[in-house]
């Protein structure tokens, strides 16, 4: 892999597994603000353009949560790409066309960190791995390719076997959840049952109690759901 600059116009594509699912969500990383149920505001990227494309991919291995987010306040979500898929099948994700500019401050933001620096993704574009440092999303990942654009992502250094797990609160998950029905058209009892599921929420989460939070199910699908359980 030859050395490039990874600044200005170079595209790549950011796959999002957790919020950033949700548009909405991203574009506060994007053009800054806070997104609903946070209780942080972000500044933005440099670059405040919308995605110029986004697609529905998905991804081998597991989504967990763990850890506590400042920004939520409860367990975050991160991929483990070695964590045998789970009976409900592959990771659902979102692929969204950015520059490596804004792909950069979007990680910076999410670590709370100022954006404002590039990232020089050569290692990971050579290697499909990165560590740029032990926090919780400076694991790069390079997962393919798409239209001659690279698929890159951020997540823990650890996996499942060293997170420390944790529920995710209602806020996160219903922006979860409108992420998945937004780019892969996906019900509500589809969505609960997945998220209910995942490490960290398992045990703390029933698929009853993510489709009975606000603005997930329409009132009679939950007790028409409910009868048939």
């Amino acid at each position: 892999m030859v050395n490039r600059p990874w600044s200005g116009g170079v595209l790549v594509w950011y796959v999002a597994y957790g919020s950033n699912l949700h548009a909405a969500r991203l574009a506060c990383y994007l053009s800054g603000g806070r997104p609903d149920g946070a209780a942080r505001t972000h500044p933005g990227c440099r670059d405040r353009r919308p995605p110029r494309r986004s697609v529905a991919t998905a991804l081998a291995g597991t989504l967990y949560f763990a850890g506590r987010s400042p920004t939520w306040g409860g367990g975050s979500a991160f991929y483990d790409p070695a964590c045998e898929p789970s009976a409900l099948g592959e990771v659902p994700c979102r692929a969204y066309l950015l520059t490596a500019g804004q792909f950069a401050d979007i990680a910076a933001q999410e670590m709370h960190r100022s954006p404002g620096t590039d990232l020089d993704l050569t290692r990971v574009l050579a290697d499909g791995h990165a560590e740029l440092g032990p926090g919780r999303y400076e694991t790069l990942l390079h997962v393919g390719d798409l239209d001659g654009h690279p698929l890159l992502t951020f997540t823990a250094p650890d996996g499942v076997a060293g997170a420390e797990l944790a529920a995710p609160c209602a806020p996160y998950l219903r922006t979860l959840a409108a992420g998945l029905a937004e780019s892969h058209a996906w019900g509500p009892w589809r969505t609960a049952g997945y998220l209910a599921t995942r490490p960290g929420a398992a045990g703390h989460w029933t698929a009853a109690a993510v489709a009975a939070l606000p603005g997930i199910t329409p009132m009679a699908q939950q007790e028409a759901a409910r009868k048939a359980v």
